[in-house]
């Protein structure tokens, strides 16, 4: 059977949060979460504009326009902080072993990112073993929200949707369209966002709970 279970990468299996404070306190030292803040006002707005950038470019331009608000001076040469670094960022503790078991019961496993390819490559290291399939930002020209990943993926894949199951942290980035998609979708709420999960298939805490959650997700699906 074709089954397939994709991940939203940062956020889900890679922990960003420790990885760009990592990163960026070179730069910044103790206003490094002032400048991760307002890197994110930024991203948003930078990957709306056209033509598409890389997410490379995103990363440099969102901060340099971030250091710029908050009046924090930096060198050209730290703007590539990010991008040069991006592989040092480390996966969660909790998702060798979901992938795992996740692989042993025959599931195929893939990444929707916003990344690019070359970054993705970077990261992609750090896992014990590569995914089935990566679609990301720039194969698609667009960035999550937009539904242009899962298209892709559902084209790429031939995947029926009652087999696909999308699992990711991000509410706004990925639980949101993967419902407007129309496919099953667990909520990894690592966050604690306090977002309504009645717009998720199901929430979990963690990757542990992952496996025992598309299990039961899909035990479900074949009853109904």
């Amino acid at each position: 059977m074709n089954r397939w279970i994709t991940f939203d990468c940062f956020g889900t299996l890679v922990d960003w949060h420790m990885g760009f404070a990592n990163i960026l306190r070179p730069l910044a030292g103790t206003r490094v979460a002032e400048l991760i803040a307002a890197y994110h006002r930024h991203e948003r707005s930078l990957e709306q504009e056209r033509p598409h950038r890389l997410y490379a470019d995103v990363l440099r331009e969102g901060v340099a326009r971030a250091a710029h608000d908050i009046r924090l001076s930096i060198s050209p040469a730290a703007r590539d902080a990010l991008p040069a670094n991006w592989g040092t960022q480390p996966v969660f503790a909790d998702v060798e072993p979901a992938l795992a078991e996740l692989r042993r019961a025959g599931w195929k496993l893939a990444v929707l990112t916003n990344c690019d390819r070359a970054l993705f490559a970077q990261t992609e290291r750090g896992f014990a073993q590569p995914f089935d399939l990566v679609v990301t930002a720039e194969e698609v020209k667009d960035y999550k929200p937009s539904l242009a990943h899962f298209r892709h993926f559902w084209r790429v894949s031939g995947v029926e949707r009652e087999n696909w199951v999308h699992a990711a942290c991000s509410f706004f980035h990925d639980v949101v369209p993967a419902r407007e998609m129309g496919i099953a979708r667990l909520w990894v709420d690592r966050d604690r966002t306090g977002e309504d999960p009645a717009a998720a298939s199901g929430r979990i805490d963690n990757l542990a709970a992952l496996p025992a959650a598309v299990a039961a997700l899909t035990s479900r699906s074949t009853q109904q």
